[in-house]
């Protein structure tokens, strides 16, 4: 996959990799490395040429495959506040379900069932304007998981979020069904969460491989504007004498 903006700016150059059926892998990379470009190609949001990405069997570039990729993907943006926009947050979250055709007493039953898998079932009624951050990230999460998609595109999901609710996002992501494309500069999520891992520079693929192997290359990751997690390094401090 290639994509180049209005005014000649490259932001991915060549790009190939394929995720499995229920597959959990991490998009990492410095700033400008395009991974939400990659994203926004993926879901149609940003058109492309046709022939370049299978998403769910789906091409994102295809008008009439397009149509049918949101009931096969769903993305999380890096903002919430690109994703809520609805009176309450039970109408933000059923949102989708309604658009995919389901009536109004399942979407609803969908959106309950989605706000309570992120910790917000009491927050139904509530203005998203009212969310803190952390909420905000997990209403938006429940109006994707709502939609039921078999795969999920998620960037920088642990925006906002304090260690508790960080923690707690972490064991909904593993126990969700699907596959999993997360794109992050959370690199300890990245060991946390996805076996996987690759690293993207300059709108190119640097490297493809296990996430605890790739991240522990204190090469790799300087090339590349990262730094080796501080529990893959050989120099931790010692605990205290006993």
């Amino acid at each position: 996959m290639s994509h180049t903006y209005p005014g000649g700016r490259r932001a991915l150059g060549g790009v190939s990799f394929s995720v499995g059926a229920n597959e959990c892998a991490a998009l990492v990379g410095p700033n400008g490395a395009g991974k939400t470009t990659l994203f926004l190609r993926l879901c149609g949001v940003l058109p492309g040429k046709p022939g370049q990405a299978s998403v769910g069997g789906l091409d994102p570039a295809d008008p009439g495959q397009r149509k049918k990729l949101p009931e096969t993907v769903g993305v999380v943006f890096q903002n919430p506040d690109d994703q809520l926009f609805s009176p309450t947050v039970l109408d933000d979250v059923a949102f989708g379900p309604l658009n995919l055709g389901a009536s109004p007493d399942e979407a609803r039953a969908r959106a309950e069932d989605a706000l309570r898998a992120v910790g917000l079932a009491d927050a139904g009624g509530r203005v998203p304007l009212s969310l803190s951050g952390g909420e905000k990230r997990r209403a938006a999460l429940a109006g994707v998981l709502a939609m039921r998609p078999a795969v999920l595109l998620l960037d920088e999901p642990t925006m906002f979020l304090d260690p508790r609710g960080r923690r707690e996002l972490i064991g909904l992501l593993r126990g969700l069904p699907g596959t999993k494309l997360v794109a992050t500069h959370d690199l300890d999520l990245v060991l946390d969460l996805c076996p996987r891992v690759l690293v993207l520079d300059g709108g190119a693929l640097a490297a493809d491989g296990p996430a605890a192997a790739l991240l522990a290359d204190p090469d790799l990751m300087g090339r590349h504007g990262l730094e080796v997690p501080y529990r893959l390094r050989g120099n931790t401090p010692a605990g205290p004498a006993s």
